[in-house]
């Protein structure tokens, strides 16, 4: 089985972002209409699946996507902890569609309503919904929800501790992702992505916070950001803040996955991260869609360059499916409970 641990619903039927445009424009001029919930067929969902996600994965070879909301269309930093609520809700409702019309495909993952200045214990009772009601798996830690501005405190701080605590309890793991930005300093899926995949594992360096919580599970997306090309830089921090080696201070519950876009990126991450630590994943339908003109493929078709790699078949089981089942516990019993 190959599970891909990063997909998106980046193709929404248009109702619902047309959602989200009146519940902004409601919040920026009260006297403008409420925003009536989308009404979207199964039809609808159906057609924008199988047209995308669904398409592409079984052209790829792979067997099921870890699916969560469009991350760039978070925007924890537009409206206010009830707008945030309200779209999480319905964001999530509609992944919950998807893996019922396709569970053999989908299992869900969800985005928590955070806001700006807002505490993460507002996030609490939609991450306990989606994994205890609707059966989820994880969820989307946005570090940053201002939109670029880096208002929050690092991860590693006590305030982001009672969603830990309560992850730790449901035995889910977070993926670190970012949203759209609004400073134009950062490009979103160029600049903000990764500086924010980067910004986190120094944080775990420089914290304690697998002290505290040894069972928590992260994953850093898009290779880990900057870390892996600077894996001497980020050994060599770590000696001179006299904190532990990273193998046993961060890499016991910090993962990556393989949405690098090219076969000399991948290589390299390969080489310098352990593959207990690593995740098949693509993002696709995603940040970079377009075919790479050097070699004729779609530049996200990750599954190509993890065949390349002169590594052993065992070695791929893992990446391709062994590390998540045992990074996602709630995805192996839901797979075990289908007899796979």
């Amino acid at each position: 089985m190959i599970i891909d641990c990063h997909g998106h619903y980046t193709t929404a039927p248009e109702p619902h972002q047309t959602f989200r445009q009146q519940q902004l424009a409601h919040f920026d001029d009260p006297s403008l209409p409420a925003p009536q919930a989308a009404r979207i067929s199964d039809d609808q969902l159906r057609e924008s699946i199988e047209n995308n996600q669904l398409k592409l994965l079984q052209e790829r070879g792979a067997d099921l996507t870890i699916f969560s909301p469009r991350a760039s269309a978070m925007a924890h930093h537009l409206g206010d902890s009830k707008v945030s609520q309200e779209w999480s809700e319905h964001c999530n409702n509609l992944i919950a569609r998807v893996t019922e019309l396709y569970p053999d495909n989908f299992i869900g993952v969800c985005q928590l309503p955070q806001s700006v200045d807002v505490p993460i214990s507002n996030s609490i009772a939609e991450l306990e919904r989606c994994v205890n009601e609707l059966g989820f798996v994880g969820c989307n830690l946005n570090p940053d929800p201002s939109g670029g501005h880096w208002t929050s405190k690092p991860l590693t701080d006590k305030d982001w501790y009672p969603l830990y605590e309560k992850m730790v309890e449901l035995d889910v793991p977070a993926m670190v992702h970012v949203s759209s930005s609004c400073n134009v300093n950062f490009h979103a899926t160029g600049a903000h992505y990764l500086n924010a995949d980067t910004t986190a594992f120094m944080q775990f360096i420089q914290g304690d916070l697998f002290t505290d919580f040894p069972d928590l599970r992260i994953i850093i997306p898009h290779g880990g950001g900057a870390v892996p090309y600077h894996w001497g830089r980020y050994r060599g921090l770590a000696d001179m803040l006299q904190r532990p080696p990273l193998a046993t201070h961060v890499m016991k519950n910090v993962f990556f996955d393989t949405c690098v876009y090219h076969q000399p990126g991948i290589d390299l991450l390969f080489e310098v991260i352990d593959i207990d630590n690593i995740l098949f994943g693509s993002e696709m339908v995603g940040a970079v869609r377009g075919i790479d003109p050097e070699t004729g493929n779609y530049f996200d078709d990750t599954r190509r360059y993890v065949d390349a790699l002169d590594i052993s078949e065992e070695d791929k089981h893992k990446v391709f499916e062994l590390n998540a089942r045992r990074v996602y516990p709630r995805l192996d019993k839901a797979l075990v409970a289908r007899g796979k």
